[in-house]
């Protein structure tokens, strides 16, 4: 499969890498092309790789994946362009995280809204999925790095997306029985909100190998 990366930190390195490994063509966009760290992520992982920019990345790819940092994310997708994306899945792992009184973060949208809301308001014809984004990216593309049952959450509009969305996390290492559908997009304001909380457990444990079970 054709699958799109936007973002070229860690987040989106990792990503990337797992779906090449898996088989999968990837191109990672970033604002420029050529894009240094994009540049050098394709020269690390062979032929299956290329960059572009979000633009390019997003016409190219049949699945989207947003890495972005929450509050850049919507001025990356109107980069990406709604044309490149109509149709097409975007899985969005983004938060909206607020350094700018330091650490820790608060949230930007809370409680009323969600980011992932806003994507999808914004690009109606997109089918936007809101997963993997309560844990560190590690964790998201190896569930066996935390041992145990713990939990990976979708939110979404489509009920075919999410399916899609599903079998992309089993490839990961997602039980069925660890993936909880919650919802429609506005659960997204819920798994949203558990950043703080992450963010805390971070700081106590000192390593960000953990992740959240729900029992039940």
């Amino acid at each position: 499969m054709k699958i799109a990366v936007l973002g070229t930190g860690v987040v989106g390195k990792t990503i990337s890498s797992k779906l090449i490994e898996l088989g999968h063509e990837v191109k990672m966009g970033s604002r420029t092309n050529p894009n240094e760290k994009a540049t050098e992520w394709v020269a690390s992982v062979g032929a299956k790789a290329s960059q572009g920019t979000f633009a390019e990345a997003a016409a190219f790819g049949e699945i989207i994946f947003n890495c972005t940092k929450g509050d850049a994310t919507l001025d990356v997708l109107k980069l990406a362009g709604e044309k490149n994306m109509n149709g097409k899945i975007l899985i969005d792992i983004s938060n909206p995280l607020d350094f700018s009184k330091g650490f820790p973060p608060t949230l930007s949208i809370c409680n009323t809204d969600s980011l992932g809301e806003i994507i999808q308001r914004t690009y109606p014809e997109v089918k936007v999925v809101k997963t993997l984004n309560t844990m560190t990216c590690a964790l998201m593309v190896n569930a066996s790095l935390v041992p145990g049952d713990h939990t990976v959450f979708v939110s979404g509009n489509d009920a075919d997306a999410k399916a899609e969305v599903k079998k992309m996390l089993a490839s990961f290492g997602w039980k069925e029985k660890n993936t909880i559908d919650v919802g429609d997009i506005t659960t997204s304001r819920g798994t949203e909100q558990v950043l703080p909380l992450w963010v805390r457990l971070y700081g106590s444990f000192g390593t960000a190998n953990f992740n959240f079970h729900i029992a039940r």
